[in-house]
């Protein structure tokens, strides 16, 4: 069995936040996230037209923000301007897209960790890799625990390797698609971030085996939670701040 390296996340990550109560991928919603005692969070970064990292899962504008088109073809000084929280709730109405680098003031203010999704626009799955990590490492420089960077996105993940490799990596899978764990390897990723129904004792074993952590997206029930314990699976990342005690 090969040794695993050290682990220095905790079990529970709060999903883009605080999941669904407050508006995804905002500094509103880690804040809430934080209040309900989530000491890490899970993020999607993308870049701008111009070059800058900012948080947002679509390709497009339209679920999250009164925008509209791919976010990744207009320039910061544009994606700067949108409402980013008035789709969510009035309560949050206002709230901007941050980038890369408030949420990171935010996290290391306050001794936060993250965990950073790399969601390329599609076609800059490469240059969205070497730009969140070569970012990141300026943004962490000094810290004692590093982003966690994670994608679905292979060329994504070897961008980041390539300019960063000193960063922690993990690959995500939303199926077991053949290979999937010599491209991790590969990749030098620490850890394999799966749909939590994909785990059994088999791949936890296997991955385990490899010296790779496990993890688990996106967690919302007790019964699921309570199996991806009893396997022994290593992160658990929710939705359900309210629900769950990151303490256990």
């Amino acid at each position: 069995m090969a040794e695993r390296s050290p682990w220095p996340y905790p079990r529970w990550v709060a999903h883009r936040g605080a999941g669904k109560l407050a508006p995804e991928n905002t500094l509103a919603a880690f804040r809430f996230g934080a209040s309900h005692g989530y000491r890490m969070f899970e993020c999607d970064a993308k870049l701008s037209a111009d070059g800058v990292v900012f948080l947002m899962h679509d390709a497009t504008l339209d679920r999250t923000t009164n925008g509209h088109g791919i976010g990744g073809q207009q320039a910061w000084s544009a994606l700067s301007q949108l409402d980013a929280g008035g789709w969510h709730s009035r309560a949050f109405a206002g709230e901007p897209l941050p980038t890369l680098e408030n949420l990171a003031r935010y996290c290391r203010a306050n001794d936060l960790l993250l965990n950073i999704e790399i969601k390329p626009t599609p076609g800059t799955e490469r240059e969205t890799g070497e730009v969140v990590a070569r970012e990141a490492a300026r943004l962490w420089q000094g810290a004692a625990v590093p982003p966690l960077l994670t994608s679905f996105q292979v060329d994504a993940l070897k961008g980041a390797q390539a300019v960063a490799p000193e960063l922690p990596r993990g690959l995500l899978l939303d199926t077991l698609w053949n290979g999937w764990l010599d491209t991790a390897l590969s990749l030098g990723c620490q850890a394999i971030v799966c749909n939590h129904a994909l785990w059994d004792a088999t791949t936890v074993a296997q991955v385990h085996g490899a010296g790779l952590r496990s993890l688990s997206y996106t967690v919302n029930d007790d019964w699921a939670a309570q199996r991806l314990i009893d396997l022994g699976t290593d992160g658990i990342i929710t939705d359900r701040v309210d629900l769950f005690s990151p303490a256990g």
